[in-house]
């Protein structure tokens, strides 16, 4: 797998994306999204990302869209955060063709120890056996850690159903390994401004602090935005 400077740079405005859509500290990111030639050779594809809160204790993760009523968030302004994420990932996608002459339907991206790792991942999803749902339920589980006993029946059973194939995970992926600097950009700016006008002594606080004062955390919502 090769990569160019644009790519680079795409890892960059993806990962500031990512910082500036979480409004507390954080210990971990980890975000799918899926672009591919659906019914009628019509562009398809899905996008959700949770994180870890930083704190001591472990915490469960937040799924994204839970971030405007957990903050209180203008949902309509948050949701042009999102869209824009999301074109920066197909401007990812179009680069990689560029670059490697090969297309990627899915993409995870895992931001954890001073990482940004990024798997390339190449299942015909228009094909696949799993609908939209049922990936989300798989790729949590593989990729959040959570235990089968936070899930109910059905998604239970499509976990087991996914570990007794055991077919995603003989599937080729690409993956790339970028190192991220120790300070992270962390959000302290109106979502509702007009403009984002960010100074760089604003948003570059040290998240190796422990915030001991969070407050609890709710449950992981299913949600997923669709485009």
């Amino acid at each position: 797998m090769k990569t160019s400077l644009t790519v680079k740079k795409l890892y960059t405005d993806i990962q500031e994306e990512l910082y500036y859509m979480i409004p507390e500290k954080w210990e971990s990111i980890y975000l799918y999204a899926s672009i591919f030639e659906g019914i009628n050779n019509i562009e398809s594809g899905e996008m959700f990302f949770y994180y870890f809160p930083k704190g001591i204790l472990r915490k469960e993760p937040i799924n994204v869209y839970e971030i405007p009523n957990k903050f209180n968030i203008d949902e309509k302004e948050y949701d042009k955060l999102t869209e824009e994420l999301y074109r920066k990932i197909k401007k990812l996608k179009q680069e990689f063709l560029k670059v490697n002459n090969k297309k990627w339907t899915n993409i995870t991206v895992s931001i954890k120890n001073y990482d940004f790792i990024v798997e390339y991942g190449y299942e015909d999803l228009k094909h696949c056996e799993y609908n939209s749902y049922e990936r989300h339920i798989i790729w949590r589980y593989m990729y959040l850690n959570t235990t089968l006993n936070t899930y109910n029946k059905e998604e239970r059973n499509i976990i087991n159903s996914y570990l007794q194939k055991d077919k995603y995970k003989k599937q080729h992926k690409d993956k790339d390994v970028e190192a991220i600097y120790r300070n992270r950009v962390h959000n302290t700016i109106n979502y509702n401004k007009e403009e984002r006008q960010i100074e760089s002594t604003q948003i570059i606080q040290d998240n190796q602090k422990q915030d001991t004062k969070e407050e609890p955390i709710n449950k992981v919502i299913n949600q997923i935005l669709r485009y």
